[in-house]
């Protein structure tokens, strides 16, 4: 029952044509595609997102037996500059539009900083710094509502959306079916924290089990007091997998799972990995 993707841009560079049957015959039956890091060899701008280049990869797609199951724009909605919010509010509803043909229910986003240059600050925590993401995200979820596209937004300890009750904070806002949830666990890690791992994706799951649509995979180790993430590979980092698809067995049946931070070398020994993992949990 494990829908198993990767995150396209993760995989080696290729022509469009042949990356797509690459995903394929890596054995992966989904992807999430960020086009600007995905390919290289056309325009991707939000301009050249025209209606024909969405319907030739959706039939691309098609061909080869993947789905594209997050459409990624990791742009900042919490940025202090007003013009600045302005193109990047027109940048998703562009995704909105595209994702609606190509056949992608989702555009995911992580949940910014309160500063132009999209780093963390202390700010990032505060509650004046959640009440503007959500003010910059409440015309992204107007328009998602409208074009029939879901949004995902995908927590991060040192982002806004931070914490498991941050996070209900936000969907309790905008209570749109559209809404929706990434959960990247380790991405709720940090040095101080992730002794608790288990606690917390159990946590993730009480607090927004209903709203957790797309999963993505990576794992962690701890070096000189600070969290540093890796690629999956045979258990050598730090992430408890068995508890995690523990859960996923129980309340996600054929959830979307997505490899991240993968490198060319350790796909296959990732996916072994993980499908293990899976079928001992």
């Amino acid at each position: 029952m494990l829908q198993f993707g990767i995150r396209g841009h993760d995989m080696p560079k290729a022509p469009v044509e042949k990356w797509v049957e690459n995903i394929h015959t890596a054995g992966f039956c989904c992807t999430q595609l960020a086009l600007s890091k995905a390919f290289s060899s056309f325009n991707t701008e939000p301009g050249a997102m025209t209606s024909g280049m969405a319907m030739y990869l959706r039939d691309l797609f098609a061909r080869n037996d993947v789905r594209v199951a997050v459409l990624g724009c990791y742009h900042n909605l919490a940025t202090p500059d007003s013009e600045q919010l302005k193109v990047t509010q027109d940048i998703y509803k562009t995704h909105i539009r595209f994702a609606s043909l190509l056949g992608c229910g989702m555009v995911g986003t992580e949940t910014g900083a309160v500063n132009t240059e999209y780093k963390p600050c202390p700010e990032n925590h505060t509650d004046k710094a959640l009440a503007v993401f959500v003010k910059g995200l409440e015309p992204i979820i107007e328009y998602a509502e409208k074009m029939g596209v879901c949004v995902g937004v995908e927590p991060v300890w040192k982002h806004i959306m931070n914490t498991p009750e941050r996070t209900a904070k936000v969907i309790d806002h905008f209570r749109s079916p559209n809404l929706r949830v990434i959960l990247d666990p380790v991405n709720m890690l940090n040095a101080e924290n992730e002794c608790h791992a288990n606690e917390i994706v159990d946590e993730m799951f009480d607090t927004l089990g209903d709203e957790i649509d797309v999963i993505h995979l990576k794992d962690y180790i701890v070096k000189d007091g600070n969290l540093v993430t890796r690629p999956v590979t045979l258990g050598e980092g730090r992430f408890d997998f068995s508890h995690l698809f523990g859960i996923i067995k129980k309340r996600k049946p054929f959830i979307d799972v997505l490899l991240e931070d993968s490198l060319p070398e350790n796909v296959e020994a990732s996916k072994a990995y993980v499908k293990k993992c899976y079928e001992e949990a």
